[in-house]
């Protein structure tokens, strides 16, 4: 049976030109940066966003307490979403690790944070409170239904960091589904930004990897973090040739993803037992939950779905994501859209 995999598009494989790629690389000792591929690969991340330099790390989670780490010095505290992935999702990472403190504002249902909520939160000089240092938002906006933060927006809050003396950092993880939604180029997304990350192994396929861009300084504290986290990968231009890859040919692609996310939602809007959230996803993400008057569980919804080769991402005892990727064509959302029609008729 072939599996149709919506939990996420991290469940996304390596293409056979990121495959050839990853054979023929030429590589070196990145710790020294002497792997070809690897400073290939930093070269035109920085490139395209805009920025000076760039540090290829294993996971959106290290480039995202990387960053923490260049911005902040232990006592220090960030502004983040209460629904941030950053705040929910990295392990606490900025507090265990860093002694960083989070501050979380509430987000918005467009992924933002109010710019008098920001504002509020931003510490006075007192001995008796940590320092404000950092401002970290997130677009798309992973638990906020895959919105884009729009770029006047960021640029906004950008002006409130800088009125402050604050640093601003973006969780990009899925930035070129944002600049492929609000059909803006990427690097005019990433220019309000002093730092930001983004994921190869999402959307774009790569197996694994995420990118640091940002001012050269900053890089170079990201660069000594990331050794302190056991980031140094030695030959890692294995893993970076599939980046390249992925830059030049998935980027320009995602808009199907999220075509077919909307034609998913429209096929599922129309069925009794569930609530579409999100009718018409704004990425590649469509949100739902079961109604009610529907009397499986959701553990047992998604096993049903599973007896179909179609698997869906639990977020709530009752609420899934689904998330359409390279990987997913039309016949999959046709399949799986079908498959959900008759595991809520067998009730």
């Amino acid at each position: 049976m072939d599996i149709i995999d919506l939990r996420s598009d991290t469940v996304t494989h390596p293409t056979p030109q990121m495959r050839e790629a990853m054979a023929t690389a030429a590589v070196g000792d990145d710790v020294y940066g002497e792997d070809p591929t690897v400073n290939r690969l930093q070269e035109k991340a920085a490139g395209m966003l805009g920025k000076e330099a760039a540090l290829f790390v294993p996971s959106g989670t290290m480039g995202n307490l990387v960053s923490i780490l260049a911005h902040c010095q232990r006592g220090d505290e960030v502004i983040l979403g209460d629904l941030a992935h950053t705040f929910l999702f990295e392990a606490g990472g900025m507090a265990v690790v860093g002694g960083v403190q989070p501050r979380t504002v509430p987000n918005r249902p467009d992924g933002s944070l109010e710019l008098e909520d920001i504002r509020a939160a931003i510490r006075p000089d007192d001995p008796h409170f940590p320092q404000t240092r950092l401002i970290t938002l997130e677009s798309t906006h992973n638990r906020c239904l895959g919105v884009a933060l729009a770029v006047e927006y960021c640029c906004a809050v950008g002006g409130l960091a800088r009125e402050y003396g604050l640093a601003l950092h973006l969780d990009g993880a899925r930035l070129f589904n944002a600049a492929a939604a609000l059909e803006e180029n990427p690097a005019d997304l990433a220019a309000p930004f002093d730092s930001l990350t983004f994921c190869l192994s999402k959307g774009l396929s790569a197996p694994v990897g995420s990118l640091i861009v940002g001012p050269l300084d900053f890089i170079r504290r990201a660069h000594r973090a990331r050794k302190l986290l056991g980031g140094g990968m030695r030959q890692a231009g294995v893993l970076a040739a599939a980046g390249i890859v992925a830059l030049d040919t998935m980027v320009e692609r995602l808009a199907d993803d999220h075509r077919r996310a909307q034609d998913l939602a429209a096929q599922l809007a129309v069925l009794e037992g569930l609530n579409v959230e999100n009718p018409v996803p704004a990425t590649n993400m469509v949100y739902l939950s079961l109604e009610g008057d529907v009397e499986l569980s959701g553990p047992d919804f998604a096993a049903r779905l599973e007896t179909y080769g179609v698997r869906v991402g639990r977020v709530g005892p009752r609420r899934f994501r689904l998330v359409t990727h390279f990987w997913i064509g039309d016949a999959q959302v046709d399949s799986a859209a079908a498959a959900i029609a008759d595991v809520l008729a067998q009730g």
